[in-house]
Parts: C-alpha cells; sequence; structure tokens
C-alpha cells in the first residue's frame, strides 16, 4: 500500500448514508477503496445497491418494449419443441402469449421481479460470505460482509447498461449471454441447471468476485487460500441457487429455461 493509500484511509470518513464517491474508486482502485468501506462504521450497501437496482429495472423495461413491439407485430417466440405439442397445448400457449402481451406482463412484473433479484441475491451473497468466512475462522462482522457484496455488485451494474444499450441500438433482445452456448443440447434438470449457471458467467462476473476478494480479504483476515475458497464457494452456491428454480420450471413444466436478471 503506497503512502496515498495510507492516507486515505486514516483520514476521516464522512458519516452518510449516500457514497457516490465511492463509485469509481470500488472499480478502478478496488483495495484501497474497500479498505475504506470495511473499516466504516455503519452500513454502506445503500449506493451500490440502488445503482444496480436501478440498472436492473431499465434492462427489463428494455427487453419488455422489444418483446411489446414484437408481439404488437405478430412475433411469438416459442419453446423449444412445441411443434411436437398437440394442438391443444399449442393454441393455449398462443392464448396465453396474446394474453400477456401488455403492460404488465412486459414491464411491471418484470421491473419488479429484477428489482427483487437484485436484493435477494445480495443478501444471500453477504449472508453466505459471512457464514463461511466464520467456518473458516474468519473475524469479519455481518455488517462488512454485506457491505462488501453491494459494493462488489458495480460490475453488474455496468453489464445490465451494456446490455441496455445493445438492445436499445440492436432492437434484439440478449442472446446466448455469457458461457451458455457451452451449456449441453438436450433435456434435463442437470443440463438446465448448467445452462442457467454458465449463461451468468461473463467478464462482469469475473470482476464481481474479485472485489468480493478484496473486500473479504480485508474484512475477515482468513489466508489468502481460505479466502478464496469462501469467495468461490459463496458464489457457486448463489449461481446454482439462481439457476434452480427456471431448471426446476423447465423440467416439470416443460417451460424454456428463463435467464436469470444477474
Amino acid at each position: 500500500m503506497n503512502a496515498e493509500d495510507e492516507l486515505l484511509l486514516t483520514s476521516s470518513e464522512p458519516d452518510r448514508a449516500w457514497r457516490f464517491d465511492l463509485v469509481l474508486p470500488v472499480l478502478f482502485r478496488p483495495r484501497a477503496t474497500m479498505a475504506r468501506i470495511v473499516e466504516h462504521q455503519r452500513p454502506t450497501w445503500r449506493t451500490p445497491l440502488t445503482l444496480v437496482i436501478l440498472a436492473a429495472i431499465g434492462n427489463a423495461l428494455a427487453a419488455g418494449s422489444i418483446k411489446a413491439a414484437a408481439a404488437a407485430s405478430g412475433q411469438i417466440t416459442f419453446p423449444p419443441g412445441f411443434e411436437f405439442y398437440t394442438p391443444e397445448q399449442q393454441a393455449q400457449f398462443q392464448q396465453a402469449a396474446t394474453a400477456t402481451n401488455n403492460a404488465t406482463f412486459n414491464y411491471l412484473l418484470p421491473a419488479l421481479g429484477a428489482a427483487l433479484s437484485v436484493v435477494v441475491v445480495w443478501f444471500m451473497i453477504g449472508w453466505l460470505l459471512h457464514l463461511i468466512q466464520t467456518l473458516f475462522g474468519g473475524r469479519g462482522s455481518s455488517r462488512a460482509a454485506l457491505n462488501v457484496a453491494a459494493w462488489s455488485f458495480l460490475p453488474i451494474m455496468l453489464r445490465f447498461a451494456v446490455q441496455i444499450v445493445v438492445m436499445l441500438t440492436s432492437d434484439h433482445l440478449i442472446a446466448g449471454p455469457g458461457l451458455s452456448g457451452f451449456a449441453p443440447a438436450g433435456e434435463g434438470f442437470g443440463r438446465a441447471l448448467l445452462g442457467g449457471v454458465l449463461s451468468t458467467i461473463d467478464i462482469y462476473l469475473l470482476w464481481q468476485i474479485i472485489l468480493l476478494y478484496v473486500g473479504a480479504s480485508l474484512s475477515s483476515q482468513l489466508s489468502r487460500v481460505k479466502c478464496w475458497a469462501a469467495v468461490l464457494l459463496t458464489m457457486v452456491i448463489v449461481l446454482a441457487l439462481r439457476a434452480l428454480p427456471a431448471a426446476l420450471m423447465a423440467q416439470f413444466g416443460g417451460l424454456t429455461v428463463i435467464r436469470p436478471f444477474l
């Protein structure tokens, strides 16, 4: 740590609930900034969580506008194997697609789901990270874990921003996100679960994991190996839990696997 970073740590932190001044430093000077966040005596998760929620809602609204335009022009996205449905099932699916082409299903519900997904995933990461660190002998607090988990979400905000720009400029939904193209073809719960996990793995997730490790290493006082193990175990569990509902729906409901919001 250089003299400038030490000066940042020793200087008194303003006691503010909103810390927009830390957004860019977290992304480009993560170690010094995470050290300030870990040492802070009050929760600082409000700022990053709000930014990510707004980006997630914007992403859902952009996707909803494309779906609404496609439905208005008579385009319906059919699930795999639709040609093997019975005539009654095909008619039911088309009727459901027509009935759900409204503002509630195109905008309101996806936006609410996106916001809720961000909050739930953030809490799961913070809670699991604190639990696993404690089991490994770490000394970090739950407040520090939740703060670190929230600030590590900022790369996901950038992912949403990039996706919004791509969708608005191309008028098409994001196809094959992450490493979903490497998912094995075919049906089955395991393939659906693996496909859901792979769809979230990209450079932004790796960036998030690095930030999570930096914050966890500063707050828990664990060794490098134990800290990496805690972070990776946390993320593997969270990614699997996120992909689980869609995999179950695909397995038992004959539905297309729905890409998670994050």
